[in-house]
């Protein structure tokens, strides 16, 4: 079972309760999943985190956590589940989503429990975003943004979902505390379009490192176009065959377990 080596607790802060899977030693890192769910691929990435030194949070924030990903699984949850339910901000530019609350309250409770000179935190997909919203939590100090897809649609392409005093957060603990921010996609996916990534450029300047790659590097067989850096269309050629790699190494430099 993807999920066996894990413990699983339910963290309550705010309004909600969710479950929190645990594995590892050192540093924190949350990792949140991305559409459908904690999807085993997710895991195996949480996984690899675990063996660089860390200990990895895997929040359930929608889904059934080790279940595979399906088509049918994955637009069920998009359009019956996630996009109608009230923690989640999914259409509206300048909006983070409710439930980042909770995810800075277990960002801060992880930083006590694991000590360290910070938390990491990654978003995928639907939760790409969310990392950047955290930063009004001072613990969090490693922000990844991976395939950040929100908001979703409209004519904004430009959008993000965080709110102005977030980003202006963000922009003075960039400065301040000498912290960059790691985007990551795949050139011409839909869910990410080039406006978002040059509306980071703008808004963060060169705290803003963007990992932007070629839709032939993908996986091969997982369909296209590739979307999913860390998991599903995990590059494995090219010059972008080493995202995870440099995920992990942002996270063990920013979290003191490797030099500068």
């Amino acid at each position: 079972m993807p999920l066996s080596d894990y413990n699983l607790t339910d963290f309550s802060a705010g309004p909600y309760t969710r479950p929190v899977y645990r594995r590892g030693q050192g540093p924190a890192v949350i990792v949140i999943h991305e559409i459908p769910g904690l999807h085993d691929q997710v895991i195996d990435f949480a996984d690899r985190l675990v063996d660089a030194g860390m200990t990895v949070f895997c929040p359930s924030l929608f889904g059934t956590p080790g279940k595979p990903v399906t088509t049918g699984y994955a637009l069920q949850q998009m359009f019956l589940n996630v996009c109608i339910r009230r923690e989640f901000a999914a259409w509206k530019d300048g909006r983070s989503s409710p439930i980042v609350d909770w995810l800075r309250a277990l960002a801060r409770t992880a930083h006590q429990e694991c000590g360290g000179p910070g938390v990491g935190a990654v978003g995928m997909c639907f939760t790409g975003g969310f990392a950047l919203a955290m930063m009004t939590e001072p613990s969090v100090i490693a922000p990844v943004l991976s395939q950040p897809s929100l908001p979703l649609g409209g004519a904004k392409q430009g959008s993000i979902d965080a709110t102005p005093a977030e980003i202006a957060c963000a922009k003075q603990r960039l400065a301040a505390e000498d912290l960059t921010i790691l985007g990551l996609r795949y050139r011409g996916d839909a869910f990410v379009p080039d406006a978002r990534f040059e509306r980071y450029a703008r808004e963060f300047g060169d705290r803003f490192e963007d990992v932007t790659l070629e839709p032939e590097h993908a996986r091969q067989g997982t369909g296209r176009p590739p979307h999913s850096v860390l998991t599903i269309h995990l590059p494995t050629e090219g010059p972008g065959k080493d995202a995870e790699t440099r995920v992990i190494a942002f996270f063990g430099k920013r979290l003191g377990l490797v030099g500068p």
